[in-house]
């Protein structure tokens, strides 16, 4: 009876409430005298664990106190092994089955049919879940409060982004210009394919104006083609667009890259944005990017009447760093775009223009396109960042998603800079390989201490 008496004691210290078992944790209790004692105790598995592991380290751990936790003794002592060799006292965390954004769209796609995600699955290779899995994953983000769309819905996304391609098409094939001569002068230029994830590289590897660390190369991403949509819907309309983003996504660079090859009888007029600027800077800013003759005039008037004259062949007006614009010089781009003899297409770019044009609403509701650059998703890391540059191919993906995780962030910039500080030191020391310990110094090189 003493042993029994010296388990009560242990067991007040443990976490005993209830009865039954609920909530993880475990009935105490044995058929027999002892049972009748312990009836309707329960303990905690951390508990029970923490008090068998000091009796242990005491030297007093017996059979009797591994039985007392009502539980199956081998049971209770793989949770004492646990303990030792991996320091856990809690079940061991089980991986959740989880299904990405894409496979949500194939879903919607198909009108909610598990069955046809679980094909495509299939096909596009690799581990797949059961049938039966898929359906439970399913079911539990629905009950969760995931939606998913109604396939009218879907079908009516697809058929309007079929016809945004189709004017974007039709723009930068220069449907302006009449024969085939002209318009074969008008085809994008001849695109290679990029060394992975079948994304796009132009052929010269750059566009003018961006600056890229050596050897390293522009490549297609989705975004880019999305602004080149937006763009080319834009230049169809004679429109405006708006392309925004946090810095450092590529913004400036998708807009170039859209505007390398613009359809015959076109021209495209980068204005740089003065820092402070007034309506004076911006007339001054605008003539000078026009390259227009003569002294700038002495008067707004003449010249004004000046760049409507230059603006009156089809031109693509883009203003960079437009966040930087109060509404007086919003308005003065307003007053040229509606100008009855200029042909524009004003594409307003930079972190928060979206934000400067919403004081202005005259000028947002003028906008055809609301194009955001986001941060590079994580599924395209690998694709891309190979394509960008040699030195990221020898570097696995999942480094590459780690990089980008730890440092990258989906940010161009922030990737451009990394790259040019790897490259600096592999010139500088042939011997040294890129290693994690390596690229954790170059990160606090390239991130500001917070």
């Amino acid at each position: 009876m003493g042993t029994a008496l010296l388990i009560l004691r242990w067991l007040r210290g443990c976490t005993v409430v209830g009865v039954g078992v609920c909530g993880g944790g475990y009935s105490v209790g044995e058929p027999g005298a002892w049972g009748e004692v312990t009836a309707g105790l329960r303990v905690s598995r951390p508990a029970l664990v923490a008090r068998l592991l000091e009796l242990d380290a005491a030297g007093a751990l017996t059979t009797a106190h591994v039985r007392a936790g009502g539980v199956s003794v081998r049971t209770v002592w793989r949770w004492l092994d646990a303990a030792r060799t991996e320091g856990r006292v809690k079940p061991r965390p089980r991986a959740r089955l989880e299904l990405s954004d894409q496979a949500w769209e194939v879903l919607a796609q198909a009108g909610g049919n598990v069955a046809v995600l679980h094909r495509h699955l299939k096909d596009a290779g690799g581990e797949v879940p059961s049938l039966a899995s898929l359906h439970r994953v399913v079911r539990r983000d629905l009950e969760a409060g995931r939606v998913l769309p109604d396939r009218a819905v879907v079908r009516r996304e697809r058929e309007e982004q079929q016809t945004r391609q189709a004017l974007a098409d039709l723009a930068l094939a220069g449907t302006r210009e009449d024969g085939a001569a002209k318009a074969a002068a008008a085809r994008p230029p001849r695109l290679v394919p990029a060394p992975a994830g079948g994304l796009l590289a132009g052929e010269s590897g750059s566009a003018a104006g961006v600056a890229l660390p050596a050897g390293a190369q522009l490549v297609r991403t989705l975004s880019v083609r999305a602004v080149a949509e937006a763009v080319g819907q834009a230049m169809a309309a004679e429109g405006a667009v708006c392309v925004f983003g946090d810095p450092g996504r590529g913004k400036t660079a998708a807009v170039r890259m859209a505007l390398s090859e613009v359809p015959a009888g076109w021209k495209v007029t980068w204005v740089p944005v003065p820092v402070r600027p007034s309506v004076a800077g911006m007339r001054r800013a605008v003539f000078d990017a026009l390259g227009l003759p003569g002294r700038f005039p002495h008067t707004s008037a003449l010249a004004d009447a000046a760049a409507a004259g230059a603006l009156g062949e089809a031109r693509v007006l883009v203003v960079d760093e437009a966040q930087r614009l109060p509404v007086p010089c919003l308005e003065y781009l307003q007053s040229l775009w509606d100008h009855p003899g200029t042909r524009i297409t004003l594409v307003l770019c930079g972190a928060g223009c979206e934000r400067a044009l919403s004081r202005l609403p005259q000028l947002a509701s003028r906008v055809g396109a609301w194009q955001e650059v986001p941060r590079l998703a994580g599924a395209e890391v690998a694709a891309v960042m190979t394509g960008f540059h040699p030195l990221w191919r020898t570097v696995s993906a999942s480094d590459l998603t780690w990089i980008d995780r730890s440092c990258g962030h989906g940010t161009f910039r922030t990737w451009a800079a990394l790259t040019a500080h790897l490259q600096n030191v592999l010139l500088t020391a042939a011997d040294t390989s890129v290693d994690r310990a390596l690229l954790r110094r170059l990160f606090q090189r390239v991130a500001p201490p917070l």
